[in-house]
């Protein structure tokens, strides 16, 4: 496995070259898309937006952010039992050992590559850490080697050991990662829903069996709400009742307004309010992966990462937290029950209830009755199916895009953009830094006249203890 820093990365330039020079894939963005419009991607554009294991372009860019890794909750306490974690391709373990000390480590033993998820915690000598129960090789938390029972204690062979380690860090009831150089490493995040108190936030992750592109694209596309969750819309206790809700109903056409930003995208999308006004939902997105979703009334507002597990899986991280107050029961309730953008899970596991295996529980009768457009409860898995239904990772190659799509082909652009950047002059991602996190969604009623841009920009800030701009 490639080591962090430079060297991944010119592997990674290294691989791609085989398959079409980095210059020319990212030479698209000036020609290619401008030339031919929103239309589909080639292969090789389609295979770099798609690749973040170790040596990749597109991989080396992920890993310098934070990542969300685990809710708090699964290591719960010093001594408690580590877990397994697939992150960017990479078999890591994650501990929290009897000194309490957080570690996130390659997952198997540098002797002969036993998997130390059957290791036990050790504090005996030389400090707190995992053993290995092959042979007794010992590891801290940082993943280095601090005993080889079979060599000489004044050998020096342990301190030549090292695993594969990665920082981990608890804010806002997840476990954060920085999987970059250790040398580029920014400040914690500081997205408004993990510095709130913990009353006034929720979050949970399920396992989504497809690229995290086609994932996060579904993120940032609204258009397809007045369809798929139209009826979810009316009926979920987390959604229903904002007044906004009926712009989407009346009006099927909705205009696609993009912003690019420093960081990011605002994706605006309006419709008709009445003769003199337009009804926007704007949607940030952070780079990588981060989406916030527009809020309806004074609902929880929504959001998401996208997190490749590897090429053909993610994590879906979502969120709901109010800026202005605590949670309701049964707020809450519905949040675990699988209402919104929640699901429902396998018994002890992170999957779906509703999954690929079971047809996601589909019922024809349902669909057919317009209790639900698609024959799919909730809105998370109404995305999740459907998304997961394009296969593993999607043939771009394939599809024909429109003008509601601009917003997912900016973000593919921009993507480009900064791996070509970073990849061949070194250049810092943008939005690494906790600045970068300080944003909102909002939902606005403007005149038409106005852009959404100027007009909304104050409600586009995170403004702690005030509640979203919403309708």
């Amino acid at each position: 496995m490639p080591r962090r820093g430079m060297d991944r990365i010119d592997i990674g330039i290294e691989r791609m070259i085989t398959l079409f020079p980095i210059k020319e894939q990212c030479s698209f963005i000036r020609n290619d898309y401008q030339a031919r419009g929103l239309k589909m991607l080639k292969k090789e554009q389609n295979d770099l937006l798609t690749q973040t294991g170790p040596g990749t372009p597109l991989g080396e860019l992920f890993r310098r952010y934070w990542q969300p890794v685990m809710l708090s909750r699964e290591l719960p306490g010093p001594g408690c039992e580590p877990v397994r974690v697939k992150l960017l391709s990479e078999q890591l373990l994650a501990i929290r050992d009897e000194e309490d000390n957080l570690g996130l480590i390659d997952e198997f033993c540098a002797h002969r590559g036993v998997s130390l998820w059957f290791g036990r915690y050790d504090e005996k000598g030389q400090g707190g850490g995992i053993r290995c129960p092959y042979h007794g090789w010992k590891y801290a938390a940082d993943g280095q080697c601090l005993d080889v029972p079979s060599e000489a204690e004044d050998s020096g062979f342990r301190s030549r050991i090292k695993l594969t380690s990665y920082p981990l860090v608890e804010r806002g009831g997840i476990l954060w990662t920085y999987m970059g150089p250790p040398e580029h490493q920014p400040p914690l995040p500081e997205y408004e829903f993990a510095m709130v108190p913990d009353a006034q936030r929720f979050v949970s992750k399920r396992i989504q069996e497809n690229n995290w592109l086609q994932a996060l694209e579904g993120g940032i596309d609204s258009s397809h709400v007045s369809w798929l969750h139209r009826d979810s819309l009316k009926s979920d206790p987390l959604f229903k009742g904002a007044a906004g809700n009926q712009y989407n109903f009346k009006d099927l056409r909705p205009v696609f307004e993009v912003v690019d930003t420093d960081t990011g995208l605002l994706v605006g999308v309006r419709r008709n309010a009445d003769d003199d006004t337009y009804y926007w939902r704007i949607t940030p997105w952070l780079m990588p992966c981060f989406t916030m979703v527009p809020p309806r009334g004074d609902h929880p507002v929504h959001g998401h990462f996208w997190v490749p597990i590897d090429d053909e899986s993610c994590w879906a991280w979502s969120f709901d937290y109010h800026a202005g107050r605590a949670l309701t029961e049964g707020e809450v309730q519905a949040m675990e029950d699988g209402k919104g953008i929640h699901v429902r899970y396998v018994p002890g596991t992170f999957r779906p209830l509703q999954n690929k295996e079971n047809d996601y529980l589909m019922d024809r009768e349902a669909q057919k009755a317009g209790r639900t457009f698609s024959g799919i409860e909730g809105i998370g898995m109404q995305d999740a199916s459907l998304q997961e239904s394009m296969g593993p990772i999607q043939d771009r190659t394939k599809e024909h895009l429109t003008s509601t799509d601009n917003g997912i082909v900016k973000m593919r652009r921009a993507l480009m953009k900064a791996v070509k950047a970073l990849a061949e002059e070194g250049v810092a991602p943008p939005g690494t830094q906790p600045s970068a996190h300080h944003v909102r969604s909002a939902a606005v009623i403007l005149p038409r006249d106005q852009h959404f841009k100027d007009a909304a920009a104050e409600a586009l800030t995170a403004q702690p203890g005030r509640p979203h701009a919403s309708v």
